[in-house]
């Protein structure tokens, strides 16, 4: 689900790797150019004071919420409950696939 060769996208979810934010996670909303990025949480780092990170410092991961890219694209803006809602979204599907692993995987 992390991978790192691919391009990122609005809407994207990204693994902060470095910084105090480590290992927390944040979404893609804004490009800036092939290195650096805009994200928020809509929590800490709300869309209207966007954190700017080196594409080093994070992973990407291979999920893009369509409610945020969808938003992004049409108005150019999205809510901070809308990234909230995304955040919870995907951390609870990702919780319920590592459930669902669990009980096929042999690998602790």
């Amino acid at each position: 689900m992390v991978n790192s060769d691919i391009s990122p996208q609005l809407g994207q979810f990204v693994l902060i790797t470095r910084g105090r934010d480590a290992g927390q996670y944040a979404i893609i909303v804004r490009l800036i150019d092939e290195r650096f990025v805009f994200i928020a949480d809509g929590e800490s780092k709300k869309f209207d004071r966007p954190k700017k990170k080196n594409l080093q410092h994070l992973k990407l991961i291979d999920y893009v919420s369509p409610e945020v890219q969808s938003s992004l694209l049409d108005t150019g803006r999205v809510t901070n409950g809308k990234l909230r809602f995304a955040m919870n979204k995907y951390m609870v599907d990702s919780v319920l696939v590592k459930e669902k692993g669990d009980e096929f995987d042999g690998e602790r």
